[in-house]
């Protein structure tokens, strides 16, 4: 069983990539009779990030903090997207055959489209790509956030496309969606992006991090008065860092009134500051090993680069290429 993910280099991780995929995809590391295959989606980052410099420092830090969370090399093949070169050609081969009002109704485009965001071909054909990735590597299962579920299915359609004009070539992988993969909640409510500019970095300085939590907006309750509990983001951001009980006890705060917004922020970036505090750790002493790093990437992406070519050499022949 082979399960793939990706995840871009968008600069330092945040609470929705860290619980959004990364800690998901580091705990199916234990599973036994399981082929991992998670890579850095820098091809996909050239959307948002125009900086060269910028690029090289956001995949050197996201493959650091991704070691730093606990991904074992030993057990996953960890790789940088860009360094399969039969990805692009698989994009172009598979948006041939993909309908633009297929991608025009996806959800995420559109919804970057009503941010006014910039509206470029990348943007629009990022599923084509996203339908390479998973294509490439004859991955059975993907593992992704909920946000990304619509994605797939379109991955699933190109490839039922593919397979009805060539034959039976590229195998059709089904999405591997945990609970624990909801949305996770930005400053603002919505999404956390760095698209949208709403995150909170998973390793941030310690002042730094007070005060992005303490942006998170909330409405005007006043202290003593029973506060909203669907949709708020504390709440939601605090279930993932907090025990059970603590997280019990601050709903019931909630629904009772009596405790203000602050105090909850503050509970809030003391939960998070101590929920990372051993991966802090780990980061600091990979920091002082750079070659780690290198080591592993070319590990794993001599690995990805042997499965790649099998598949692409299979798409080739079958549409006349070869």
């Amino acid at each position: 069983m082979r399960i793939l993910s990706g995840i871009q280099p968008s600069g330092t991780p945040h609470l929705g990539n860290y619980f959004g995929m990364m800690r998901p995809a580091i705990q199916m590391q234990e599973q036994n009779g399981m082929e991992m295959l998670y890579f850095i989606a820098d091809y996909h980052a050239l959307t948002s990030v125009r900086d060269p410099v910028i690029l090289r420092g956001n995949v050197r830090k996201m493959a650091l903090d991704f070691l730093a969370c606990g991904l074992n090399p030993e057990k996953t093949c960890f790789f940088l997207q860009s360094a399969i070169p039969a990805v692009t050609e698989l994009t172009w081969i598979l948006g041939t055959l993909t309908p633009v009002g297929l991608l025009e109704r996806c959800h995420s485009y559109k919804e970057k489209k009503a941010r006014k965001l910039p509206s470029s071909h990348g943007l629009l054909s990022y599923p084509v790509l996203m339908a390479a990735d998973i294509l490439l590597y004859d991955s059975d299962l993907v593992l992704a956030g909920k946000d990304q579920k619509q994605h797939l299915e379109v991955a699933r359609d190109i490839a039922v496309k593919f397979n009805e004009a060539y034959g039976s070539v590229l195998r059709l992988p089904a999405p591997h969606i945990q609970e624990g993969m909801a949305m996770i909640p930005g400053q603002d409510g919505a999404k956390m992006s760095k698209s949208y500019g709403n995150t909170i970095e998973i390793f941030l300085a310690e002042e730094i991090l007070r005060k992005r939590i303490m942006e998170i907006q909330t409405d005007s309750t006043p202290t003593d008065r029973p506060k909203p509990t669907a949709g708020s983001t504390i709440l939601s951001l605090y279930r993932l860092v907090a025990s059970p009980s603590d997280y019990q006890q601050m709903l019931d705060e909630h629904i009772h009134g009596g405790v203000g917004y602050s105090t909850f922020k503050e509970r809030l970036f003391e939960a998070v500051w101590l929920f990372f505090k051993p991966l802090r750790k780990r980061r600091e002493e990979l920091t002082t090993c750079p070659e780690v790093v290198d080591q592993v990437l070319k590990k794993g992406s001599t690995h990805a680069h042997a499965i790649a070519n099998r598949v692409i050499e299979r798409v080739r022949s079958a549409i006349g290429l070869r």
